[in-house]
């Protein structure tokens, strides 16, 4: 019987099996970072321990720290004693700390991809569910908590019961105007958030192997929110020729060697699956989110549902949703009028993200009234930007163009909106009161992010091209 490309990795990083059922894997890289990791460290301290591979453990300040252009640890006082209690623990435990003003400081989940710490067929741990974002590369992620983050820290390794796999074949080819986060919101609305639970799904078929790694990462960040353990692509000559020359990724004799061994990761024909889902993507166009869990779908030119017309059993939570939403049965999406729009985070602030929004934005204005923000995912997307001019793009048309960080995702560094405010966002979550108390959060791409900051309200496919 063939392996799958989960198979392959989990076996080989597999120390040995508990008798509670659960397998140790080891883990071959881990970051934390400044909300969850005071309190593991303190807890490994207390206990008399210190980071068994400290050259393998990494610390990143993503969560609190302000995305004010020229901040400093101050901007966001709430966010300081997080970052102060990180740095000195991992000062003592000789652990490498991505800080602000690093060159390579950022979000971990764009960090670690783009340096080339993360890489095919290795494993890779984070105190955050969006870890699994890095399967956009072939490496298998897991999300911890707390205590978990303990016992990485003074073990690396993780107890985990070995997850069922999953296969998500995206067939077809997607429209002009779509994106791989469309192709992760189109997943979402056929299966679900509950979908993939218990899985590690694997991403398959023609759609999957035409996106960029960028849209491949994008694409894995959101399997967390299917329910789904992790995500993978197998990689391919694509990804890597993207890691080819990445500072981390290896040299040499090393890079001829980790190739060889990486391309024998994908899946075998004959491996077993114990779920099969085909997603037609064909034709696909821009995808939005009207509700408040993210498989709540629809196409931007599309209607919000009416609940007396889904089975009994569905319609309080979508009432419900509708109700927090400000949305009335059938009404079109389209027009809504937004106030807030948030270009970031670690499903959509790469550079090929950056770009998309730049095309709808150049030699355009933010409308009267709508407060845009873009936040590059990492010091070095934010430096390649300014190289080829986007911040200039975003600036004359009145976005704010913040610094890196987790920003407005979780809110975590203060920003956030207003009760009743709508914002277009290209985060991965759209929880009541995620963004701020009562406010409505629509889950979009870069471009139709763009589009409707730009025309003050929610727009249409026709209507996304700038000049329109």
């Amino acid at each position: 019987m063939g392996r799958s490309l989960f198979d392959k990795i989990w076996d080989a990083h597999v120390v040995c099996k508990r008798m509670d059922g659960r397998e140790l894997l080891f883990i071959d890289r881990h970051i934390t970072h400044e909300l969850h990791a005071p309190h593991a460290f303190k807890k490994l301290k207390e206990a008399g321990r210190v980071v068994r591979r400290p050259d393998i453990t990494f610390s990143a300040l993503d969560h609190t720290p302000a995305s004010t252009p020229g901040r400093d640890d101050t901007t966001n006082p709430e966010g300081k004693p997080f970052m102060d209690a990180v740095r000195a623990a991992s000062r003592e435990n000789k652990v490498r700390v991505f800080d602000l003003g690093d060159a390579e400081h950022g979000i971990s989940h764009v960090v670690g991809p783009e340096i080339g710490m993360v890489l095919p067929g290795a494993t890779h741990a984070v105190p955050d569910s969006h870890a699994c974002t890095v399967g956009g590369l072939g490496a298998l992620a897991f999300g911890c908590g707390t205590t978990e983050l303990e016992h990485v820290l003074a073990t690396q390794v993780m107890a985990l019961v070995r997850p069922k796999r999953m296969r998500v074949h995206l067939e077809g080819k997607i429209g002009a105007l779509a994106s791989a986060k469309d192709v992760a919101l189109k997943v979402l609305s056929q299966i679900g958030v509950s979908g993939g639970r218990g899985h590690i799904i694997e991403f398959a078929g023609p759609v999957a192997r035409a996106l960029s790694i960028e849209g491949r990462l994008t694409l894995c960040n959101l399997t967390i929110e299917m329910g789904s353990r992790s995500g993978l692509v197998a990689p391919d000559d694509k990804t890597f020729e993207w890691l080819h020359g990445r500072p981390w990724a290896p040299k040499g004799a090393m890079w001829d060697r980790a190739l060889a061994y990486w391309r024998t990761l994908p899946s075998d024909e004959d491996a077993v699956f114990e779920r099969e889902v085909i997603v037609d993507c064909d034709g696909l166009q821009p995808q939005i989110t009207w509700g408040t869990d993210p498989a709540q779908v629809i196409e931007v030119n599309g209607r919000a549902p009416d609940p007396s017309a889904l089975p009994v059993e569905q319609r309080g939570a979508v009432e419900r949703a509708l109700d927090y939403m400000g949305l009335k049965p059938g009404e079109k999406i389209a027009g809504l009028p937004v106030h807030r729009v948030f270009i970031g985070s670690c499903t959509n602030a790469r550079l090929p993200d950056l770009q998309e929004a730049a095309q709808i934005v150049r030699g355009q204005h933010v409308a009267d009234g709508v407060f845009a923000l873009v936040s590059a995912g990492s010091a070095s997307v934010k430096r390649e930007a300014e190289a080829i001019g986007l911040d200039k793009i975003f600036r004359d048309a009145g976005f704010i163009w913040g610094e890196s960080a987790c920003s407005m995702c979780a809110g975590a560094n203060g920003d956030g909106g207003k009760a009743g405010e709508r914002i277009l966002s290209t985060t991965n979550r759209n929880f009541e009161n995620r963004q701020g108390r009562g406010v409505r959060t629509h889950l979009v791409g870069p471009a139709l992010a763009a589009a409707a900051a730009i025309a003050g309200k929610i727009v249409d496919v026709p209507q996304m091209k700038a000049g329109d």
